[in-house]
Order: structure tokens, then C-alpha cells, then sequence
């Protein structure tokens, strides 16, 4: 097994897309028929995921980040965009923080930028920790169920349910435990002022019906400004737009990233 695949040409502009937690660089396969019209797409397993078994240390931002830059590197790629979902995205902002000259753009789908006091740190702690508690006592599969019991997941269909719940099974619960813990949001940094230090376009995609993310978003931009930070809302959608919505997800992001590809 290997922890990238490659789709497109190798002379088209990179784009390096990293899948959230539970998920594997296959997730993204589903866009390809279009995606790698245009890019040279490199997906990556993340730590603890498909074929990736590197143990993070605690916090493991900065370690992934590098991992994850690194790796692109012995592909001979030093520039790349990059698209980060959910975990992918908060992991790309680490990559945008540490390595910002290697981004020729950054795209988020429905990441959070990162809590902003002790208090909201603390409790996303105690929840992580429950969870992770649940993800070493259940089966995979029984934790799979309870997983795709919360909120953010509400525009799912049983049977789309169901079919992540088999898909997931085979990933190995301590391995996903240790990528986990050590990326708790509670852990994160908070990285919205990266945004101020990237000369490249930032944009970040979200689902109107994800009424969570959907705020984070604009609460973000507010802040910073929409030179700093474009949103893209999605009309019809919840959380994870790229596997429901692959038609609608590609024409939106060839759109916000063939503009800016070098020749």
C-alpha cells in the first residue's frame, strides 16, 4: 500500500487535497474525472488513516505539516495548491503557517480556523477525550454509528450513513486515536491570522445547509475582509460538499483556481 496517489499529468500545476478524520486519499477519487483535467493531483493519506502509519506526537500539527510537505517534496513538487476538508483543512492552515511560500493557493471546505479562548479549548478537550474513550472501547463499527449521529452530519441519508460506516470499518482504531488526540481542536492553534501572512488567494467553501461552518466562515472574514478571505457558499449542501456534491464541487473549484494557475 502506498500513501499517495496521483491523478493528472505531472507538468500541470499541483494541487495537494487532504481528506478529514476517518477518511483516506481515496475520498477524493470521485472528483478526478475533472479535477485532473486541469491539476496535478497528489492525495495523501493522512497520519493514522488508509496507508499513512506515522504516530504523531502531542500536538501533532507541526509534525503533519512538515510530514505533509516532505513528502510532496520527494515528488519533486515544492509549490503547490492546497485543499484541505474538515481535519485536512485545519492541517493545511499548520502548512500555510510553516511553509507559506509553498502555496500557490489555500482552500478550506467546512475547517475551523481554530477556538479562541481557554474555556471553548477546555471543553472541546473533555469532548475529545470522550470520544476518543468511545473509539477505544466500542467496536470500529459501533463507534462508526455514533460518529454519524452528530449534528454536522444531519444532511446524510441512512443509507448514505450506512455506507460510510462500512467504508470506515477498516481503518485501525488506535492509529485513528493517536491522529485524533494529537490534532484536537483544542490543540490547534489559532490560525486565523495566517491568513495575513499568505501572498496567495485564500478561499474557503462551505455549505449553506451547515449552519455551523457557515458562520465560522463569515465570522472569519469579518474579521479579516474579504481581500483576505473569499467565501464560496454552496447552495443545497451540508458538510462534506466534495462527496455528495462532486459535480458542484468541481465547477466550483476549477472556477475560483484556474484564474490564478501560472502558465
Amino acid at each position: 500500500m502506498v500513501l499517495i496517489r496521483r491523478f493528472g499529468q505531472p507538468n500541470l500545476p499541483a494541487l495537494v487535497m487532504l481528506h478529514g478524520f476517518l477518511g483516506s486519499k481515496d475520498d477524493w477519487s470521485i472528483l478526478m474525472p475533472r479535477i485532473s483535467q486541469h491539476f496535478h493531483c497528489i492525495c495523501i493519506d493522512l497520519p493514522g488513516h488508509g496507508a499513512n502509519t506515522l504516530a504523531l506526537a502531542s500536538p501533532g500539527f507541526a509534525q503533519v505539516a512538515a510530514h505533509i510537505v516532505a513528502k510532496v517534496g520527494e515528488l519533486g513538487v515544492n509549490q503547490f495548491h492546497l485543499l484541505g476538508y474538515s481535519l485536512g483543512g485545519r492541517i493545511a492552515l499548520h502548512i500555510a503557517q510553516d511553509f507559506p511560500d509553498s502555496l500557490l493557493s489555500l482552500t478550506l471546505e467546512s475547517a475551523h480556523p481554530g477556538l479562541t479562548d481557554d474555556t471553548q479549548r477546555d471543553a472541546r478537550a473533555k469532548s475529545d477525550l470522550l470520544w476518543s474513550k468511545k473509539l477505544q472501547q466500542l467496536s470500529i463499527s459501533a463507534f462508526l454509528s455514533l460518529w454519524y449521529q452528530q449534528a454536522v452530519f444531519n444532511d446524510l441519508s441512512k443509507a448514505q450513513k450506512q455506507q460510510l460506516i462500512t467504508l470506515r470499518s477498516n481503518n485501525d482504531p488506535q492509529r485513528l486515536n493517536n491522529c485524533y488526540l494529537t490534532t484536537s481542536l483544542s490543540l490547534q492553534q489559532n490560525c486565523k491570522a495566517v491568513l495575513n501572512q499568505l501572498s496567495c488567494p485564500c478561499f474557503y467553501l462551505y455549505g449553506e445547509d451547515d449552519s455551523k461552518f457557515a458562520q465560522v466562515a463569515k465570522d472569519w472574514q469579518a474579521e479579516y475582509g474579504n481581500a483576505k478571505l473569499t467565501l464560496q457558499p454552496l447552495a443545497a449542501a451540508g458538510h462534506n460538499i466534495h462527496s455528495l456534491h462532486p459535480r458542484l464541487f468541481s465547477d466550483t473549484l476549477l472556477a475560483l483556481l484556474t484564474p490564478i494557475t501560472p502558465a
